[in-house]
């Protein structure tokens, strides 16, 4: 796989952080940790859903956190006390993990929920109004107004 150097991209400008480090992300993309398995669906025009498969996770073992425009969703299992199981194979992963989203700009989590092994992470999108697009009406062929002050007496020379 080919390695780009960034290196001179990251001189030449200022603001432009968090676009190369996305860039970076994407170069490395191949490096990116698999587990655990999630997925990512539209829900409504303004509503996401993160799906993150945590089976034998406890709520009290998970986390989730946001900091600027980063979702991030830890898991921690504590080891069980007093068992003298011997095991024989193990093929359900219990590591501890670390999963981080970029979230796009105005995307909230709403709210979250631990159900059948899954840990749903809902979000949404509220673009404030003064960022919502407006519409301006184009004045047509009416006459110009002059304007008038109220409360004011014109005097004649």
């Amino acid at each position: 796989m080919r390695h780009y150097d960034l290196a001179p991209l990251y001189r030449s400008t200022v603001g432009f952080d968090r676009l190369f480090a996305a860039l970076d992300g994407f170069v490395s993309a191949e490096q990116a940790p698999t587990y655990p398995p999630y997925n990512i669906e539209r829900t409504d025009e303004n509503a996401y859903r993160v799906t993150v498969a945590v089976a034998g996770f406890t709520e009290a073992e998970l986390s989730i956190e946001t900091r600027e425009s980063t979702l991030t969703i830890k898991g921690e299992r504590k080891p069980v006390e007093g068992s003298k199981a011997e095991l024989l194979h193990q093929g359900i992963a219990a590591r501890a993990f670390e999963r981080r989203f970029q979230l796009a700009d105005h995307v909230q989590v709403t709210g979250a929920s631990l159900e059948h092994g899954l840990l749903h992470v809902d979000l949404v999108r509220e673009v404030p109004e003064a960022k919502k697009p407006r519409r301006i009406q184009i004045a047509g062929n009416a006459p110009a107004r002059q304007p008038t002050i109220e409360g004011s007496v014109q005097q004649a020379a």
